[in-house]
Parts: C-alpha cells; sequence; structure tokens
C-alpha cells in the first residue's frame, strides 16, 4: 500500500508532440491532498496539453502518471472521471439543447428501479448543486438559453457533482464577476477542507496569490519550476511566465477625442436591456461594467446586429443608419470581438488565415480568385504584430490555445479597418504579456480614431484601460463615471443598483 504521504498525483517526465511542434518537454507537476495547485504559463506554454493529457484526451508520449503513488495509464475522459479526475475546460463542452440538470449529470443521470430517469432526483440535485454555488438558475431551463457566465456556472456545478478527488479549473472566473468569483473560491475552501486536490489554471495572476499553496511556471513546453507563494511575488512570478519583465499593466495613454462616431439613443431590446443611449467619440475607449445579466454583452451584440432592436436609433458619424445584421455592421464599419470565441468568433475548422481574412474576402480577391500574396502579407503581418503562437498560418484554429484563438479574433476585425470596435471581454483566456499587446493595440487604434467600446468583467482593465465607464445594473444604465472619478467601490455599488446617479 503507497504511504499516507506520497502526493494525491504525480505526473513526471511528461513529454508530448504534434506534428511540427513539440508541446512538452519533461514536463513535471505534483498535487497534495487538501492543496490548491496553481498551473500558469503563457499561451502556448502547454498548460492545456499536459491537462488534456491528464484527463485522456491526448495519450503521451513519455512520461508516468501516478494516483496516491500507484502507476495509471488514463485511456479517455470516461476513464479519467472513473479514477476520480473531475475537469472543467477553459472551452465549455455542453449539449445546449437539453437542460441544465440534463447536462450536469449527462451519462450519470440517477435512476429509479428499471433503470428510468429519476427526473425528480436529478432536478433535486441540481437544484441543490447550483445553490450551494449561489446561482439561481432553474435546473429545468434548457442550457442554450444561457449566457456563457451562467453555462460556466454550470460547468463548474457538473464537475464538483462528481465527488472528484482532483478538480482541474481552466479559467474557471473568466466570465465571472466578483461577487461570483468569490462565492467560486468558498466553495474551494470547502473542497480543500474535504481533502480534495485542486489544479488551479488562471490568466489573473491575483487570484493565484489569493487562493494557491503553490504554483507550476511552464514556458514554450518546459517546466520552469514549482514554487511556493508565499516566497513568491507578482513581479517574479510574471517574470518567471514570460522570461522578461512587463513594465507596464495597463499602458493606457491620452488621446485626443474627436467628434461622436457612434451615438445610441433609446435602445431597447425586450427582456434584456432598455432605453441604453450613449455616445462614443473617435479615439474614445468606452468602458461598460456589470453584473451577469445586467445586458452588458447584449448592447454590443444588438449595436452589430446580431440581435433585432425593438426601439431605438443608431447614428454612425451623425447620420441614422439602418443595422439589420453583421453584414450591414461591417458594411458600415463596425466590428465585434465576442466573448464567446469558439461558437460565434471563429470557424474552428479553418485555418488560420482562413478566419483571419474572412470578414474581408472580397478586398483580397479578383473576381472569384483570392489574391494570395496579398492575404498571406496580411496575416503573417498579424501573427506578427499579436505574437500568436502558431506554427503556420495554415494551422487549424481548433488546435490552438484558447488565448491564441483570441487573437485570431482580434486580428481578423483589425483587419476590417472598422471605425467602431465593440470588445466583449477582449481579454478573456488571454496571458499577462498577451493581455498587455491587446492593451496596446487598443492605444494604436484609439490613436488614428477608432472608438472602442469595451465590455468587461474584469475590474481592473475596465479602470486601467477606460476614458469613461458605463455601469448596467438589470438592462439600465446607472451611472457614468469619468476615468480620473471611477473607483471600484464606486462601479460595484452601481451594478449592484445602489447608485443610479451618474458622477
Amino acid at each position: 500500500m503507497p504511504s499516507v504521504d506520497v502526493p494525491l498525483l504525480e505526473m513526471k517526465g511528461i513529454t508530448k508532440s504534434f506534428p511540427g511542434v513539440r508541446a512538452l518537454q519533461d514536463v513535471s507537476l505534483e498535487v497534495r491532498a487538501g492543496e490548491v495547485h496553481s498551473l500558469v504559463g503563457e499561451n502556448g506554454a502547454g498548460k492545456s496539453t499536459l491537462i488534456r493529457i491528464l484527463g485522456g484526451i491526448y495519450p503521451r508520449d513519455a512520461g508516468q502518471i501516478l494516483l496516491r503513488g500507484l502507476p495509471v495509464e488514463v485511456a479517455s475522459p470516461t476513464h479519467a472521471r472513473q479514477l476520480g479526475i473531475s475537469i472543467i475546460h477553459q472551452e465549455l463542452n455542453q449539449v445546449p439543447a437539453l437542460s441544465v440538470a440534463e447536462n450536469i449529470f449527462l451519462g450519470r443521470e440517477p435512476r429509479r428501479v428499471g433503470g428510468l430517469v429519476d427526473w425528480d432526483e436529478m432536478y433535486a440535485r441540481a437544484g441543490r448543486l447550483l445553490a450551494d454555488l449561489g446561482v439561481s438558475i432553474d435546473p429545468r431551463r434548457r442550457l442554450g438559453t444561457l449566457t456563457v457566465a451562467e453555462q460556466q456556472l454550470v460547468e463548474i456545478a457538473k464537475a464538483l457533482s462528481a465527488d472528484a478527488a482532483i478538480v482541474v479549473m481552466d479559467e474557471p472566473t473568466a466570465p465571472l464577476t466578483v461577487e461570483e468569483t468569490e462565492r467560486l473560491f468558498g466553495f474551494i475552501h470547502d473542497l480543500r477542507a474535504r481533502d480534495v486536490g485542486i489544479i488551479y489554471i488562471t490568466h489573473r495572476l491575483e487570484e493565484v496569490f489569493k487562493i494557491a499553496d503553490r504554483v507550476t511556471v511552464l514556458r514554450d513546453g518546459l517546466h520552469v519550476g514549482t514554487y511556493a507563494i508565499a516566497g513568491l511575488t507578482m513581479d517574479e512570478l510574471i517574470s518567471l511566465m514570460v522570461g522578461r519583465r512587463l513594465t507596464e499593466k495597463f499602458p493606457k495613454e491620452d488621446v485626443p477625442l474627436g467628434p461622436p462616431v457612434l451615438d445610441v439613443r433609446g435602445l431597447t431590446v425586450q427582456g434584456f436591456f432598455r432605453d441604453v443611449s450613449f455616445i462614443l467619440r473617435h479615439g474614445e475607449i468606452l468602458g461598460i461594467a456589470g453584473l451577469i445579466g445586467s445586458g452588458k454583452a447584449e448592447v454590443a451584440h444588438a449595436i452589430f446586429g446580431a440581435t433585432s432592436l425593438d426601439a431605438g436609433e443608431i447614428l454612425l458619424d451623425g447620420r441614422p443608419v439602418s443595422i439589420r445584421s453583421p453584414a450591414d455592421a461591417i458594411a458600415l464599419g463596425i466590428g465585434l470581438v465576442t466573448e464567446d470565441r469558439k461558437r460565434l468568433g471563429l470557424v474552428l475548422s479553418m485555418s488560420v488565415r482562413a478566419n483571419i481574412t474572412l470578414p474581408i474576402v472580397r478586398r483580397v480577391a479578383v473576381a472569384l480568385f483570392i489574391r494570395r500574396l496579398e492575404e498571406t502579407a496580411l496575416v503573417t503581418q498579424a501573427i506578427r504584430d499579436l505574437d500568436m503562437a502558431v506554427t503556420s498560418p495554415e494551422q487549424i484554429v481548433r488546435n490552438l490555445s484558447g488565448g491564441t484563438q483570441q487573437k485570431v479574433v482580434v486580428a481578423k476585425w483589425l483587419q476590417t479597418r472598422a471605425r467602431v470596435l465593440l470588445m466583449v471581454e477582449p481579454t478573456r483566456g488571454i496571458d499577462v504579456g498577451a493581455k498587455v499587446e491587446i492593451y496596446h493595440l487598443m492605444v494604436a487604434l484609439a490613436r488614428r480614431g477608432v472608438g472602442i467600446v469595451m465590455v468587461s468583467s474584469e475590474m481592473e482593465e475596465i479602470l486601467g484601460m477606460s476614458d469613461r465607464i458605463l455601469v448596467m445594473h438589470e438592462g439600465v444604465i446607472t451611472a457614468e463615471f469619468p476615468r480620473a472619478q471611477a473607483t471600484q467601490e464606486g462601479i460595484m455599488a452601481s451594478a449592484a443598483g445602489r447608485v443610479r446617479s451618474a458622477v
């Protein structure tokens, strides 16, 4: 029998290659019972590959996995769950047409005598799991009607329902608000008390220092080291991750603002938001903050023509325009960086090249033929500008890390030379170094006169990059803050509906 002192999980000397790229080389990870062990690194560092090997999705080329000191072969995701390994992936794997409860217990439905599904028991158990997470979602509701953040909470409930010995959380708080994140941390504390081992993957490094005991750093598929959190500073951790020091987290510049480029008046979509009005100026970064269900993302989708308006008017450069579809918006010079890159932002089966030039295919084509040299030059420059971790422009987008996929989404809209860029959660799933690159791009666009609407759940991002901040609560704008007067406390109060007048 293994000693009680052996780690709950050991991954030793893990190596994995794909055609044309070495994803992992001699990487090790150790997790103890009752420990929160954070796994960090830039996009393309190998974090997701390591977890997919643990979860039985990828076979390893070399190395060993031990559970409580005993070697195991994780043959499939189902086998991983049977071994007590539960993984909350960054990209959600759900069935939108089924109910919330059915998604939570898919393949593990409670049964009555005779084998029939015990629906009452399943709904009751799903309700209790969601209540423990502080979520008021009807377990009978169809999952496809939920927001991305609500779907993430359902995925967390699914993982926790399995009573696993090891829980892997890959960017679990990316779509969550501050209050929802705090509730999740409380639940993580409860899991630790039950001797569950937690692998916590995040690009929000402040979370690492808040809840983790140790951190393992990967860089370019190599194991940089494992460190006790108590002996690290934020700057040291960032330097270990990126191999250099970042001198400025939010490179915001004061850009002279031009005349209004976008003027929305009384926008209403029943059930989501009502009477939303604001003006965006050339060169301005306008932040929109709010809790889940506030309608902030839906406003951006409506301006882009992805949702039909019930009322309201949109003006571009002072002229009324009709936007009935995304095609209309693109033709008018409006782009949307969506928060749901997997479902709405990319064609996963296509190459990096094809995704980046998709909105401008007519610009790089003559009749039915694409000018390949011009297209290749555009894509090569975009890959260089955003420092994308790709082996080739022909690499299939599905095979990229989440953060690199987000860079492809951003690159796609940069090609359109948009006058207005709607950016919904623009740095979700992006590492700290790549975030700074995106912020520099936003500033460069603002200098060129592009008006940017940035919808974000990250308070630091809203405060650090916005010229002006609007706050929404239950579909209504409750406050407006100039940059100099914006505070986290003021924004949170307004987002909760406690302040309804602009500063």
